[in-house]
């Protein structure tokens, strides 16, 4: 659970707008076709504004003031043609704008994510996973906004500028004069209220993050929060980061409230003067009253993209600060890197070696493993015992290469994991884990994910080998049953039965046992032996247990202590040397012996 002084997600690096555009423009690959069309059917909106504009001038100069009907009969059916023109082309642009920008998105958002799926566990260790989700999310969404829906934007408010600037310098020069007069009032003020509102707009961001971290932290831990009745707790710990967002978002919503009165004023300001202007040459003769009028709504037609123009500023900072939160990821490596040729060695025979491995996890002082040596032949079993803390679950980690050790090598088939294909490795690998990890899906597509192309009769035999087939059979939808988020529809003992069908049609090489019975009482315990004798025959086996009475039956049981190998050799072997193993199996039969059965039971 989070604490007071980690709550606050990080803000990301901050990157100038040239080099997000750099690092972001080749999502457009493939739909830049798009744009030129985009960019056109953007640019029709204007000109179909101006020519209503131009319409409602004549109606005013040759019908209503001279008050003949006859343009009438002209300049209504090419109003509604207008309109209905004008209609059909906002719905291409619309839609090819909305196929645009989902597509970039689409790529983005894939990308970002495959990117996650190749970063080290480390990466996972360390950072907020609920400040991850927002990024994929809404901070995707922004990166869009910066770079496509915002540039198009800019291209129709800078054409609509030039074309209402046309028409104005058209109906009377020195009237647009005063009224572009009042423009860099506008520029200077969209500058100076941008970089306050992308400070803001950071914060905000950042802030979302953290607030997103604290809900999927707490909502994904709900058992133990109420187990432990820490629901107050929980709840002032996400109102303080709700707060902080709050003032974040308080703090931008302030800016742009003194920003947005401002920009009226100005408006009104230049408004104000070119209507008197304006009225002084309507009464000299030297503008119609259908000009002054268009005049004055063509005014508010040329504010209206100086001001979005403005707007768009405070827009690209705040997506700005987005981008810099998805760069930041895609600056994340992996910490397991391939080899540049990785060599392809298909199935293997099984054959695991531990050659003189010392690791410590990044940013600790002490080492999780040091000179760790032992070699498993294949089909052979091989036992790693020790108190909590020892080392035995580091040693599944880096058989699985999720680390690299410091010094030493592992080996499979006699060949530096290193020097394998990554997916090699783990392809020969199936794993049984203390934390039985099921997924929110169908019983049947939690034993294919260990061999997605696996078929049904195969799904079935894996089931039966894992004595899973006969609960699973009453299940309401049978395989199909949806087991819920984390399997919260089964209990313990099933949950951990489906793990090993899911490792049983991998059928791998080499099995990891990481404390598979941890968590069960001695019935489920009892229950899920036979199933693990049946997926341990003919397979290497790495059984990483801390209970010395159920690993007897071992090829070879190595003791961990503090890291280091203390003692080795065969169950007979190691209780006759009288060592560290002799010892803390004799105090594991004293406790079971006067209190409740041991649960861990995997060899037994």
């Amino acid at each position: 659970m989070g604490t007071d002084a980690d709550d606050v997600v990080a803000a990301a690096p901050p990157l100038p707008p040239r080099e997000i555009f750099r690092r972001f423009w080749p999502y457009t690959s493939g739909r830049r076709r798009w744009l030129l069309p985009l960019v056109l059917l953007s640019l029709t909106g204007p000109v179909i504004d101006a020519a209503e504009l131009w319409l409602f001038k004549v109606m005013v100069d040759e019908v209503l003031v001279p008050r003949d009907l006859h343009p009438f009969v002209w300049i209504a059916p090419t109003y509604v043609g207008l309109i209905v023109i004008g209609g059909i082309l906002g719905f291409a642009d619309e839609v090819t704008s909305a196929y645009v920008s989902e597509r970039f998105l689409l790529a983005l958002r894939s990308d970002v994510f495959r990117h996650l799926q190749g970063l080290s566990l480390r990466f996972f260790e360390r950072r907020r996973l609920g400040d991850v989700l927002s990024r994929i999310t809404g901070d995707v969404d922004a990166v869009e906004t910066f770079l496509l829906s915002g540039v198009v934007d800019v291209l129709y408010d800078v054409v609509r500028l030039g074309i209402f600037l046309g028409l104005l310098f058209y109906l009377s020069w020195d009237l647009t004069l005063i009224a572009i007069f009042i423009v860099p009032l506008f520029l200077g003020a969209a500058v100076h209220f941008s970089r306050l509102i992308k400070q803001a707009s950071r914060e905000r961001r950042r802030r979302s993050g953290s607030l997103s971290a604290v809900a999927e932290e707490s909502l994904g831990n709900m058992t133990l929060v109420q187990a432990y009745n820490r629901q107050d707790w929980e709840q002032r710990r996400f109102e303080r980061e709700n707060l902080g967002r709050f003032h974040a978002a308080m703090a931008s919503t302030r800016i742009g409230a003194v920003y947005e009165p401002l920009v009226e004023l100005i408006e009104v300001c230049g408004g104000v003067a070119v209507m008197a202007l304006g009225t002084w040459q309507l009464a000299q003769g030297h503008l119609t009253l259908g000009g002054l009028l268009v005049f004055l709504a063509l005014i508010g037609k040329l504010y209206s993209p100086v001001r979005d123009l403005s707007h768009l500023g405070a827009t690209f900072y705040s997506a700005s600060a987005s981008a810099e939160r998805i760069a930041e990821l895609f600056d994340q490596r992996s910490e397991v890197q391939e080899a540049a040729d990785p060599r392809r060695i298909g199935r293997a025979r099984g054959e695991v070696e531990f050659d003189g491995v010392s690791f410590r996890y990044p940013d600790t002082s002490r080492w999780a493993l040091s000179d760790v040596s032992f070699h498993v032949h294949p089909g052979e079993t091989l036992a790693l015992v020790g108190v909590s803390g020892a080392g035995k679950s580091t040693v599944a980690k880096l058989q699985l290469r999720f680390y690299d050790p410091d010094r030493g090598t592992v080996r499979l088939d006699g060949t530096d994991l290193r020097e394998l294909a990554l997916s090699d490795v783990r392809d020969n690998v199936a794993v049984v884990l203390q934390e039985t990890l099921v997924l929110h899906g169908t019983v049947r597509e939690n034993i294919a994910y260990g061999r997605p192309d696996a078929t049904d009769a195969e799904i079935v035999e894996a089931a039966r080998a894992a004595d899973a087939d006969e609960f699973i059979r009453l299940l309401p939808e049978g395989y199909d049953t949806v087991v819920g988020q984390r399997g919260q529809a089964l209990s313990g003992g099933q949950r951990q039965r489906l793990a090993i069908a899911r490792a049983m049609i991998r059928d791998a090489p080499v099995l990891l046992l990481d404390e598979p019975t941890t968590g069960l009482d001695m019935q489920s315990s009892r229950r899920i032996m036979d199933p693990l004798r049946r997926l341990m025959a003919g397979r290497t086996t790495v059984v990483i247990s801390h209970n010395l009475l159920t690993v007897r039956d071992a090829t070879r049981i190595v003791v961990l202590d503090h890291g280091r190998v203390t003692e080795s050799g065969t169950h007979d072997e190691l209780f006759v040397r009288g060592g560290t193993y002799a010892r803390l199996h004799r105090l594991h039969s004293m406790a079971s012996s006067t209190g409740p059965p041991s649960q861990g039971t995997v060899l037994s």
